[in-house]
């Protein structure tokens, strides 16, 4: 059995020796009625034989020497391109002809992915690609294919290389370098991502110093001059260590899917960019995601390691199927966060109706804290609401589209109306938005 499986098992023709016996058989039957052709029929053939059984000797019973291996992260990010590098190396004094296979994660659903490349005796090469992954968790690499043929290509060897690997896709992080760029500049090519001009006066102390002309002189520390015999005053430096609290909603309204992905995973890559940005102001990031009950609450803190606690919660997130219960996260906002806070909230509102019930906690969540409310645009209704109306159906649709988004422009005036914050945003530009808007609240001093 060992036997047959080694020079029959893994032998396949390809599509050039297919090509050459029809090409034969076609001389063949020509030569029927055509006698002169009848000897230049039997030596193509002869011939066609002859190649076939030295390919298959030259693949079945000279040791072909190959090494293959797969480079890939250990974590990948989700919603981006991640790199997967692929080296082969020929160790063989001749040219061989390769068909790479790579057996993918089943969640990329990619089942016609190849690669060709004709490596030289004693060649290598390094072969790249990309995957784009819109589902957080494991994704499971299966072996190497080889599909090996010689110059001749008549006959197919097939090799399999142990290269099982299993990698975690995590929210999206690639990305969070260029955030933090973002959150050091004044403005930013993209659309609407800018400083806000900063209003009043920050009061946290920082030390006393000798006075100098230009100080403002309703900072002098009068008992400290007395003291010193010199005019001293106190200076102040940007507010610190504010609290800010990422709530995500995992009801059922975030299942919707934009771009492949749901708008809990582009939450999810907003809130870990956002917190990395925290961390850099040195402000107290902390998290809580819920549905008709809470599922995570990390307390707000500064350290480094606030940045991984988060990474990892989030990646093990998923949206539940009931309704989110907004009564239960007012009682425990009340229970765990004693300081005021800036609590950023990404759920999401399809209609006014729908925001009137949740309107009452939100109102008493924003009693006690600076309460942000994110929630996101329909773009396919955008893109339905802008389209001409030929039809009487187009006009239907038409009108249906722009009354939803009609509705959703009204839940902002309905919470802006009550001196809550709200950011509609559309998914894609859900994480510039999120940074802008803190930035805009922090150098408001607003918490």
């Amino acid at each position: 059995m060992n036997i047959f499986k080694k020079y029959f098992g893994d032998f396949f023709l390809s599509t050039r020796f297919y090509l050459l016996g029809g090409v034969c058989a076609l001389i063949l039957v020509i030569s029927f009625f055509v006698p002169v052709l009848f000897l230049p029929a039997r030596v193509f053939l002869l011939l066609f034989i002859f190649i076939t059984l030295v390919d298959y000797f030259l693949l079945f019973f000279v040791s072909i020497n190959l090494k293959a291996f797969r480079t890939v992260a250990s974590r990948l990010s989700n919603g981006e391109e991640n790199l997967v590098e692929i080296y082969i190396r020929n160790s063989n004094r001749f040219k061989l002809r390769l068909t790479i296979i790579d057996e993918l994660p089943m969640q990329l659903q990619e089942r016609n992915f190849s690669m060709k490349r004709t490596l030289s005796g004693g060649e290598h090469a390094v072969l790249k690609y990309s995957i784009h992954p819109v589902e957080r968790g494991a994704y499971n690499f299966g072996n190497i294919i080889l599909l090996i043929s010689s110059v001749a290509s008549v006959v197919v060897k097939k090799q399999s290389v142990e290269a099982a690997k299993a990698v975690s896709v995590y929210p999206s992080f690639m990305s969070l370098r260029n955030h933090q760029i973002v959150s050091q500049t004044a403005t930013n090519n993209e659309t609407g991502n800018q400083r806000k001009r900063k209003i009043g006066q920050s009061m946290e102390f920082e030390q006393i110093k000798d006075y100098v002309t230009g100080d403002d002189i309703r900072t002098i520390n009068w008992k400290a001059t007395a003291r010193k015999g010199l005019l001293m005053v106190n200076n102040y430096v940007d507010e610190k260590s504010q609290q800010v609290f990422c709530l995500v909603d995992k009801g059922r309204l975030m299942k919707m899917p934009f771009k492949e992905m749901s708008l809990l995973d582009h939450a999810i890559n907003a809130v870990l960019a956002l917190s990395n940005v925290c961390l850099q102001k040195q402000d107290k990031i902390g998290l809580i995601t819920f549905s008709n009950k809470l599922a995570t609450l990390i307390p707000a803190d500064r350290k480094l390691v606030q940045r991984e606690n988060i990474l990892q919660a989030l990646y093990k997130e998923q949206t539940a199927f009931l309704e989110s219960d907004y009564e239960m996260l007012y009682m425990q906002i009340r229970n765990k966060i004693k300081q005021r806070s800036l609590l950023i909230l990404f759920t999401n509102f399809e209609s006014v109706s729908g925001l009137r019930r949740q309107l009452p906690y939100l109102r008493s969540i924003a009693k006690h804290h600076l309460l942000l409310v994110v929630f996101f645009e329909n773009s396919e209704l955008n893109i339905l609401s802008r389209e001409d109306a030929i039809t009487v159906d187009d006009i239907y649709v038409k009108t249906i589209a722009e009354k939803f988004v009609f509705e959703k422009k009204l839940v902002v005036k309905e919470l802006q109306k009550f001196g809550i914050l709200s950011m509609l945003t559309a998914p894609e530009n859900l994480t510039v938005n999120s940074i802008n808007k803190y930035l805009e609240v922090k150098a408001r001093q607003a918490v």
